[in-house]
């Protein structure tokens, strides 16, 4: 397995750090690791349904983001990816006070990445897989921000 480096280690917690929703809900990368991600966030009371569970958008928002991680962790320098396509099949309901989410890559190509990503619920320690997505990354050249 390949060790990330930790400049790239740095670059990607900087990164999540600035994506705005994962703030807002107060997500943290527990992991990252060569072609993997995890991501945990807590299920505010704001971002439920009506029925009480997490919203599907939760789910889907912290899945999208630990897939894209994932791949981010495999691309060379100069680079970053973005979500080409991605499909989420919902398995269970929300149910608890957490979500976890684990990215993964399938493949490494030059101009595709597919990914998937688990989502788990979690209460009181027990965790339900409630969500499996599967999708596609692009590599994009890092560009000069504008002034």
């Amino acid at each position: 397995m390949t060790e990330l480096s930790p400049d790239t280690i740095a670059k990607a917690r900087q990164s999540f750090a600035a994506q705005s929703l994962m703030t807002l809900i107060g997500a943290e990368m527990t992991d990252l690791a060569h072609g993997s991600c995890q991501i945990s966030a807590p299920i505010p009371d704001n971002m439920r349904q009506h029925h009480g569970y997490g919203h599907a958008a939760l789910t889907f928002g912290l899945g999208d983001t630990a897939a894209g991680y994932a791949a981010l962790s495999v691309m060379p320098e100069g680079h970053e990816v973005l979500t080409s396509e991605i499909k989420i099949n919902l398995l269970a309901p929300a149910s608890g006070d957490r979500l976890i989410a684990e990215g993964r890559v399938l493949r490494t190509g030059r101009r595709l990445i597919p990914v998937e990503a688990d989502v788990w619920a979690e209460q009181d320690g027990q965790r339900t897989l409630i969500a499996r997505l599967l999708g596609t990354m692009v590599p994009v050249p890092i560009r000069p921000a504008a002034t």
